[in-house]
């Protein structure tokens, strides 16, 4: 028997050693996962924060050119005022001036591809919108725009504003009344 305790005795030592052997291994697999998941970690804050500073900044350099424009307008329109309110031109330049300013408007459109919508002689409903009915007997003038009051404008073949119009509507006459026979 001794020499079976002893055979026991060498089993258990070598189930020992295997056992710390294993348990080193896990815990070296632990410490190393334990650092994998540090580094991810520190990538995934690294990566909201961007995230963060982006959505931050996005709606801010998205809209930059346009508040420029706009803001450039809003000089121009100043000095408009100003060279009103010192009265310091004649009608003639008032007008050329105020006609400047739509041109310098819609050169700021033009930058962002809005384009006004091509005026038409009869009513479209994909570009028009009427605003007003005036009746008509001539079957020639039916359906005819007799009258834009608000400019349409598009965008990449896209109706932005519909053009507000006035058209005309054939009047449809009441059939005489059937003979009494």
């Amino acid at each position: 028997m001794v020499n079976g305790d002893k055979n026991r005795e060498q089993s258990n030592a070598v189930t020992r050693e295997e056992l710390a052997s294993a348990l080193v291994g896990i815990r070296k697999l632990l410490e190393r996962r334990k650092k994998e998941e540090s580094v991810q970690k520190k990538a995934f804050d690294q990566l909201y924060e961007e995230l963060a500073q982006y959505k931050e900044n996005f709606v801010f350099e998205a809209e930059k050119p346009l508040l420029l424009d706009l803001l450039l307008f809003y000089d121009s329109l100043s000095w408009f005022q100003t060279s009103l309110v010192q009265q310091e031109a004649s009608q003639d330049v008032i007008a050329d001036s105020f006609q400047y300013l739509v041109d310098e408007f819609l050169e700021l459109l033009y930058r962002r591809d809005i384009v006004p919508v091509e005026s038409k002689q009869t009513f479209d409903r994909h570009l028009h919108r009427a605003v007003q009915v005036v009746p008509t007997e001539d079957p020639e003038k039916d359906q005819a725009v007799e009258q834009v009051l608000k400019r349409g404008f598009s965008r990449a073949d896209r109706v932005l504003r519909p053009e507000e119009v006035i058209i005309a509507r054939l009047l449809e006459r009441a059939a005489p009344p059937a003979s009494k026979s």
